[in-house]
């Protein structure tokens, strides 16, 4: 008897390779796109807060206890910088209107301008650089920590608890802020045109009366409201969105503050252009 032969196992075909320019790609999120989708989120928190405030329940302990943390560091600054923003414009304005043979108007002129100009940028680069950073810091600490992650788990709203109480406090002292700085900008364009440019005290007054109205303050107020809104809302989101870890918690603080910075000169320019155009200048 004969051996059987041996049955070899049976070969697969041979696969025909594919070539690499015609293997599917996974498609990358275009780094275009990613400050679009940037803005999106900031405003979708900003309405999703804006719709939280009127929820209850209502944080009265955080709200008071920011409102305090951010009054305290932006008041003493915020009267300090006034000061020389007021004396810069009164001189500037009063040598302009000195060469122009209109040194009478020099009052309305320089309070005008810190009323409605000077003085809500103030507030509003105060409170963003000192409390807007502080609050970015600790919302996004709060997220690497995971506290945020477990705030949700429980039923708890982070925008409720915490994003609502901060934004409520930076829009309040921007707006009492906002006067105290337009009185502290006026008093100190007062003393250094009467002092250094020998000016008299009634035609300053004079023409303060006889240029600004009402509206002017009520736009003061308004962009220091807005203002507010906007330095809480940037800090809140930056917070939110931290990444790489504590390092990136440093990166959002600035983020923060240059968006912050952007939006306020924006959004001044903006509101600046409305009012021109709807409230008509006193006398015309």
């Amino acid at each position: 008897m004969t051996a059987p032969l041996p049955v070899r196992p049976s070969e697969p075909p041979p696969t025909t390779p594919v070539p690499e320019d015609t293997a599917p790609r996974q498609r990358q999120p275009s780094r275009l796109l990613a400050p679009l989708r940037e803005t999106g989120k900031l405003f979708a928190l900003a309405v999703a807060v804006s719709r939280a405030i009127f929820r209850r329940p209502f944080q009265v302990r955080e709200f008071i206890e920011q409102f305090w943390f951010v009054a305290s560091v932006t008041i003493l600054p915020a009267a300090l910088v006034s000061i020389p923003f007021g004396a810069v414009i009164a001189l500037q304005v009063g040598s302009l209107t000195e060469q122009l043979g209109a040194q009478s108007f020099t009052g309305g002129a320089s309070v005008l301008a810190v009323i409605q100009q000077a003085s809500p940028l103030i507030v509003a680069l105060l409170i963003s650089g000192a409390a807007g950073s502080a609050i970015c810091a600790d919302l996004g600490s709060r997220k690497i920590r995971e506290e945020l992650d477990a705030m949700e788990v429980m039923g708890v709203s982070p925008i409720q608890r915490l994003v609502v109480p901060r934004v409520l406090a930076t829009m309040l002292v921007a707006v009492l802020l906002n006067g105290l700085v337009s009185v502290v900008g006026t008093l100190g364009g007062y003393f250094f045109n009467v002092i250094m440019q020998d000016g008299t005290p009634g035609a300053y007054l004079a023409s303060f009366s006889a240029l600004a109205q009402l509206p002017d303050l009520y736009i003061g107020e308004l962009k220091a409201l807005i203002f507010g809104f906007i330095a809480g809302i940037v800090a809140a989101h930056r917070g939110l969105n931290p990444r790489g870890g504590p390092k990136g918690v440093g990166d959002a603080v600035n983020q923060s503050v240059v968006i912050t910075f952007m939006l306020l000169f924006f959004v001044n320019m903006v509101l600046t252009a409305i009012y021109l155009q709807i409230v008509p200048p006193k006398g015309g």
